[in-house]
């Protein structure tokens, strides 16, 4: 087997696999994306509930909807901006039904194809995302939106050469595209050259609009030239803007540790390490630099939650959505005990929002906490057809494991990776799963990707990776993961 523990060192590596560049945000493309034709009275109701959208009223958007419906009930068009106005009232299961029902009217519409391609990535993951992308680019040829949203998923998979491509193609007919220019930036800075990609992202316009993706990629090209605290500034930014989203919270973290200020981190990210939802890298810094700097006795209990978590450990009751208040309350009554009040407080959540993926996760959360997990697992699903995060999936797979389904949680987590090859939490978790059963080789097949990809610097990976080649009979790689263990663990303190 071919060792792949140098790669992993990288520092870029590791930083770009927290970047997303599918879209700039959680939602599928905005309702003006679409060119709609159709009567003159057709039109202007059109015009009237997309102003709604872009005013938040999306009450007022869904009558003028329902009355263009009236005049032209089989309008693919309409069914797509129906669909989208569904989606941004958390009706996701009803939107999906929308999309579907526009490319019933008209299987080679265009915007039926990208928007049903950004639901299918969402939902199942990127890979399988790609034909309907290819699909919605035989529909609407040259299409910058379609190339760019083409293009960014092939990256996020990690097909570099096919990203070039379509973003050759989307440059070749929009030259000036924004889109274009900050996937030539991403592309930059995965060949290490954050010099060139500081160029393209400035003149993609993107960092001026503060896109937070951006925003993200600034602070890597920042990372890569050794700026720490600049990219540590821009982190803590956009950390304090996006409290739910851990990417931001772990290259901040790892700013931190590059440049030696373990206080800061343990000052930021002691209490939310202890959390639930804390990833098992966020824990293990946490736990590292107090260690560091020192205090070994409190750095202790994080190491070993940060080895307990990358076991596939449930995240119980974490909302990627709008539901904070039913969130907190449920939170509250599992903490209390009261398994039964949080069970009809979900049962209410998801009676009062029937449609919505979020609502179905906070139930699966309640029936897992309440040690029901093959309720848990039809809730999740059913929240997985809108979006299979990988919070979700991890949560899944926990389910799945205490319902002593472990052959669907590794399927389940080869189909996840599959879809999202950069995952290093999902590459951890099927290792240390596959562990379990004595599947040495595979295990070492996957924590070579993972270490390649950026998790050299994560010590629990080394370890197990040490533990594998050894069971499979390989000194030198066993021998090579120990050197890597020794150079991160500080030495004792005298």
């Amino acid at each position: 087997m071919i060792s792949m523990f140098k790669r992993g060192l990288i520092i870029s590596s590791l930083a770009l696999t927290s970047l997303g560049v599918t879209g700039c945000s959680s939602d599928p493309a905005p309702v003006e994306a679409t060119q709609l034709s159709g009567s003159k009275e057709f039109l202007s109701l059109i015009e009237d509930a997309r102003r709604y959208v872009r005013q938040g009223d999306l009450v007022e958007a869904g009558k003028a909807y329902d009355e263009a419906r009236k005049i032209e009930p089989e309008n693919p068009g309409l069914w797509v901006d129906i669909a989208r106005l569904r989606f941004l009232g958390g009706e996701n299961l009803t939107a999906i039904e929308a999309a579907d029902y526009a490319l019933e009217l008209q299987p080679t519409y265009g915007p039926a194809l990208l928007l049903r391609a950004q639901m299918v990535r969402d939902a199942n993951g990127m890979e399988e995302a790609l034909a309907w992308f290819e699909s919605a680019n035989l529909a609407a040829p040259n299409n910058p939106e379609v190339l760019g949203e083409y293009a960014a998923t092939l990256g996020d998979l990690g097909y570099n050469r096919d990203m070039l491509l379509a973003v050759r193609d989307l440059t070749q007919f929009a030259p000036d595209n924004g889109q274009a220019l900050f996937l030539q930036a991403v592309l930059a800075a995965r060949g290490d050259k954050p010099a060139v990609a500081a160029r393209l992202l400035e003149r993609s316009r993107y960092l001026q609009n503060e896109v937070p993706a951006a925003r993200m990629l600034n602070a890597i090209i920042n990372l890569q030239q050794g700026n720490y605290d600049t990219a540590a500034n821009i982190l803590d930014v956009l950390a304090e803007e996006q409290p739910a989203k851990m990417r931001a919270q772990e290259l901040l973290a790892k700013a931190w540790w590059l440049g030696g200020r373990d206080d800061l981190i343990a000052q930021r990210f002691g209490e939310t390490a202890k959390r639930p939802g804390a990833s098992s890298y966020l824990v293990m810094l946490v736990g590292r630099s107090l260690e560091r700097a020192g205090n070994r006795v409190a750095a202790i209990p994080f190491i070993e939650r940060a080895n307990s978590l990358s076991n596939g450990s449930s995240f119980v009751l974490t909302s990627e959505g709008d539901l904070p208040a039913p969130t907190s309350q449920l939170r509250s009554l599992v903490a209390a005990g009261n398994l039964g009040g949080a069970r009809s407080v979900a049962a209410g959540v998801v009676r009062q929002f029937p449609q919505s993926g979020d609502a179905y996760s906070l139930a699966g959360d309640v029936a897992l906490a309440s040690g029901q997990p093959l309720e848990a697992i039809e809730a999740y699903r059913v929240s997985a057809q809108v979006r299979r995060s990988w919070p979700l999936t991890r949560k899944l797979v926990a389910a799945m494991l205490e319902a002593g389904e472990g052959d669907a949680a590794k399927a389940l987590l080869s189909r996840y990776i599959k879809g999202d090859p950069q995952n290093l939490d999902a590459l951890m978790v099927l290792a240390r799963i596959s562990a379990q059963d004595a599947d040495w080789l595979r295990v070492a097949v996957l924590l070579d990707t993972a270490i390649a990809q950026g998790a050299g610097s994560d010590p629990t990976a080394l370890a197990l990776r040490a533990k594998a080649a050894r069971e499979l009979g390989n000194e030198e790689d066993a021998a090579q993961a120990d050197a890597l263990f020794g150079n991160l663990v500080p030495k004792p303190f005298l």
